[in-house]
């Protein structure tokens, strides 16, 4: 029988990347939208995993990049229209992450209708820290979460503040697509996304659980 492939790397073999929009009436309020009934969706290919020790990468197409600090979902097991009530069975652990956003680019999708996948799925664009097994987190929806640039505090907040449950969340996204097991799920960002610069460090953490730090630069090409 062939060996399990361990989750402590999911990043190295999970599969899909799916991130929820709008999950925090703060940050909904701060970009100037409406809290929607359903969440909003959105994609990561497996090539925006960054871990530490590698750079996040800025987009050569945006001048105007952005941080957006979220607690990631990490599956450890297949689920298709998972019912609610048994949606944590299917969790394996967590994740700290970033989604990393082209925010002028973004903000033309929008104004076209267009999708936002030039915005939010280049190469770099979701840093991830150390796997977290789920039995050091006993409630999801109980941590804070903080994230400094230059040692400077700009995001800080608390996964209660969620719209829309972790549960919740995954029922949702398993009734539209199969979930695999290494796959994660970005459950949304708190206030106080803002710009980085190239050669900004990042600093990142779930208070008492994990920290990470990255630098940010250009690409090579």
């Amino acid at each position: 029988m062939a060996a399990t492939k361990p989750l402590s790397r999911f990043w190295e073999w999970g599969k899909n990347i799916v991130c929820v929009g709008r999950n925090y009436a703060d940050h909904v309020k701060e970009m100037q939208s409406v809290v929607l009934s359903e969440p909003v969706l959105f994609l990561k290919p497996s090539t925006a995993y960054v871990r530490e020790g590698s750079a996040i990468l800025m987009p050569a197409y945006s001048r105007n990049l952005h941080h957006e600090l979220e607690l990631g979902v990490v599956m450890g097991r297949r689920g298709r229209a998972v019912p609610e009530a048994a949606a944590m069975d299917y969790v394996a652990g967590y994740a700290l992450c970033l989604d990393m956003t082209a925010r002028d680019v973004q903000d033309e999708c929008k104004k076209k209708g267009l999708p936002w996948t030039l915005a939010k799925s280049f190469t770099a664009s979701c840093p991830v820290s150390a796997f977290v097994p789920k039995e050091k987190i006993p409630d999801p929806h109980n941590l804070k979460l903080w994230l400094k640039v230059n040692g400077e505090l700009r995001q800080e907040g608390e996964t209660s503040s969620m719209i829309f449950s972790i549960p919740y969340i995954i029922s949702y996204v398993s009734q539209i697509m199969t979930l695999e097991e290494g796959d994660i799920i970005l459950t949304g960002t708190p206030k106080g996304v803002g710009p980085v610069k190239e050669n900004d460090e990042i600093q990142a953490g779930i208070h008492g659980v994990v920290s990470m730090r990255f630098k940010v630069e250009k690409p090579e090409y």
